[in-house]
């Protein structure tokens, strides 16, 4: 993520600020610009950026419970945002807990937005395609008389993503990880994974591209349901680590192709923060750990040149982890089999297949 600056006074910003904190502005991200903007208050809730009065805003519908910092053309009949509007089922912002995981969830959806209009990947609504447009069901977790709980699965099918609520809560989303034995899981990460499902189907499936995704892949005819239950039920196979990102990715192409889609994400977003800071990685006497972000992430020529810079800022953010006693950061191998994956997504989504 870039960092931004104030109109009104150059502040330095950030993507989820909604006031400045120097002057006072109201802030807010004004998606055909993909920038934030300090915003000059005219008559019956309409906005415009103080440096450009004539791109006139108002502020999405969400704002209101401080869920959302997007705005929505003032011309237009929208009143819910690019991200927002993907949404069908929200958690009840009328109790406090609810209010939470919508304002959690929707910081995570509008990280996920951002990288999709960079790079101007199908964002089709319900609306627009009845049959595969992309919306979202934040599912909240039922509490049966005996008090037991249901908790609702994370998953999609043409285009319906479902994401647990209660996953925003960071308790129950660590009990999960434990219970799955997973190295990482954040609900941004659940955002980045599912849509790369959705990705799938628009790009691959509905593109004729399934010769070159098998060849990278696997073969996706493979029965999903019986390879997810030998994987609960057996685990990975031996030696995964070799050609799979995650164990779970190894389970099927599908699930293989959704993990690699998050972490082409996961690394290009990250790089990208790394280059707004400008920060370099250069370990005295270790020239081999060397990095320096001299390119903009999300139009990088190859997924060669993002892992190039990526493993080195990884190898140092781990230790700086290591050294607070917390968790790696990013606790995974990229092979040469895996870069070979993220190579096949990174001409996906800038067109070259």
């Amino acid at each position: 993520m870039r960092l931004f600056e104030c109109d009104q006074c150059g502040q330095s910003i950030h993507f989820d600020n909604r006031v400045c904190v120097n002057c006072g502005h109201r802030l807010a991200f004004i998606p055909e610009r993909l920038a934030i903007h300090a915003l000059a208050e005219e008559e019956g809730g309409v906005w415009h950026p103080v440096a450009r009065p004539e791109h006139r805003v108002r502020l999405c519908a969400n704002e209101a419970g401080d869920i959302c910092n997007w705005t929505v053309p003032a011309e237009g009949t929208e009143i819910y945002c690019l991200a927002c509007r993907h949404n069908r089922l929200v958690p009840d912002a009328s109790t406090e807990d609810g209010l939470q995981q919508w304002r959690l969830i929707s910081q995570a959806q509008r990280h996920l937005f951002y990288s999709f209009l960079k790079w101007e990947l199908p964002l089709a609504t319900r609306d627009e395609d009845p049959e595969g447009g992309l919306v979202f069901d934040f599912l909240v977790d039922e509490v049966q008389p005996n008090g037991s709980v249901v908790a609702p699965m994370t998953g999609h099918e043409a285009g319906l993503i479902a994401i647990r609520a209660a996953e925003a809560n960071d308790a129950t989303r660590e009990q999960v990880r434990v219970a799955m034995n997973e190295p990482y899981r954040t609900v941004l990460g659940h955002f980045r994974h599912e849509t790369g499902h959705y990705i799938w189907d628009k790009l691959i499936r509905d593109q004729n591209r399934l010769s070159p995704f098998r060849l990278a892949f696997g073969d996706e005819r493979q029965d999903y349901a019986e390879a997810l239950r030998q994987n609960y039920e057996q685990g990975p196979p031996p030696n995964w680590q070799d050609n799979f990102i995650s164990a779970y990715a190894s389970s099927h192409p599908w699930e293989d192709f959704a993990e690699c889609f998050a972490h082409y994400l996961h690394i290009v977003d990250t790089l990208e923060t790394a280059r707004a800071f400008g920060m370099t990685i250069e370990p005295r006497g270790h020239e081999d750990l060397a990095s320096q972000v001299a390119f903009d992430p999300y139009r990088a020529r190859d997924a060669a040149q993002l892992v190039d810079a990526w493993v080195p800022f990884s190898v140092a953010l781990n230790s700086i982890h290591r050294s607070m006693g917390v968790p790696d950061l990013y606790p995974f191998l990229l092979t040469p089999t895996v870069v070979a994956k993220l190579e096949f997504i990174h001409g996906l989504v800038h067109g070259e297949h």
